[in-house]
């Protein structure tokens, strides 16, 4: 084992989504950021659980997961952020909750520029205060 001087920050892992979609929209959003939020850290998965019989289930996150609202205005900016603070990021456009065709969805997101792409859900994870100076100002989803 290595000695340093510096603690290693614990991650923070927090979903930001656009606070006036209904809540099944805010749930899918959540979850396809936190699906490819493990794709891309699968270290964020957690030891396998063993109930009392000794049956194993799969390991879920260690850290948990924060759910945010923002205004949807307010979603490139976070995720601009945190790209500037080099972090983990996940911005989920509009058009995937315009169409089940993942390459419909492909092909809209291909007719927009980056910097006008809008969301309805950005997934940031990273240490803790990084993360944390981005979504500070941010409350929970409700």
């Amino acid at each position: 084992m290595l000695e340093t001087d510096e603690a290693i920050e614990p991650g923070r892992c927090v979903i930001v989504v656009d606070d006036a979609l209904p809540a099944g929209r805010a749930a899918n959003a959540a979850a396809v950021i936190a699906l490819t939020l493990g794709k891309l850290q699968p270290e964020l998965a957690g030891a396998d659980l063993v109930d009392g019989s000794g049956v194993a289930h799969p390991g879920l996150i260690p850290i948990g997961i924060t759910i945010l609202g923002a205004a949807s205005a307010d979603l490139p900016g976070i995720r601009a952020k945190a790209l500037s603070r080099e972090l983990t990021v996940i911005g989920f456009p509009v058009q995937g909750q315009q169409t089940n065709d993942y390459s419909a969805f492909g092909a809209a997101v291909g007719r927009v520029e980056t910097n006008a792409l809008s969301y309805v859900g950005v997934g940031i994870y990273g240490p803790r205060k990084t993360v944390g100076k981005v979504v500070g100002k941010y409350g929970r989803f409700k």
